[in-house]
């Protein structure tokens, strides 16, 4: 699949044994490491590790419904831990798993290559969003290295001001101002932010 996470993993919450046994089957021969629970509930009862995650759940069980524990779980309700996930159920629920954040919405019978192409999916989309929070985090990081009058410069420089104005506005020379600058650029080397 072609996966590059480590410990990647699938969770798959389903009322029917027989369709989760089945799903394990099918991601353990591609060396995915699964967790099935038989409800929401369940689920809900569980630590979840930090590793790469994607929640396969149905949409249609006694109970919370896979589409609230979807739309609870999303990044748009502030939760630390969200999900993007391949659904299953029935064709008028696909807008509101879409909108709730799903990648994909599978309607049983699943085809085995549509489900392991929206877990990858699901996969590239969750790597994207932790390179991301990663550069966020280095560049905060670097950004905190700086002392305050360092912090003061690279506020003036990066909005344009020239060496000389900079020095005029905070009553120091223009050499202090480059050494300031010199300073900045080597603690905040480029941060390469992914697209």
């Amino acid at each position: 699949m072609g996966m590059r996470d480590t410990n990647p993993r699938v969770l798959i919450v389903d009322d029917n044994p027989e369709f989760r046994e089945s799903v394990g089957r099918l991601l353990r021969s591609v060396d995915l490491d699964t967790r099935q629970f038989s409800s929401i509930a369940d689920f809900l009862k569980t630590e979840l590790p930090d590793d790469p995650t994607c929640l396969v759940v149905d949409v249609r069980m006694p109970g919370q419904s896979g589409l609230k524990l979807q739309g609870d779980s999303s990044p748009a309700t502030g939760n630390s831990r969200s999900f993007s996930s391949p659904r299953t159920g029935d064709v008028p629920m696909t807008v509101q798993a879409m909108k709730a954040g799903a990648i994909e919405f599978l309607t049983k019978p699943l085809r085995d290559q549509d489900l392991l192409e929206a877990i990858e999916a699901d996969f590239a989309r969750d790597r994207a969003r932790r390179e991301r929070e990663s550069a966020v985090d280095e560049f905060r990081n670097r950004f905190d290295s700086l002392t305050a009058r360092e912090r003061e410069i690279m506020i003036q420089a990066t909005a344009g001001r020239l060496n000389k104005q900079i020095a005029h506005d905070i009553g120091v020379t223009e050499s202090t101002v480059k050494v300031h600058r010199s300073n900045v650029m080597r603690k905040m080397k480029p941060v390469r932010f992914p697209s």
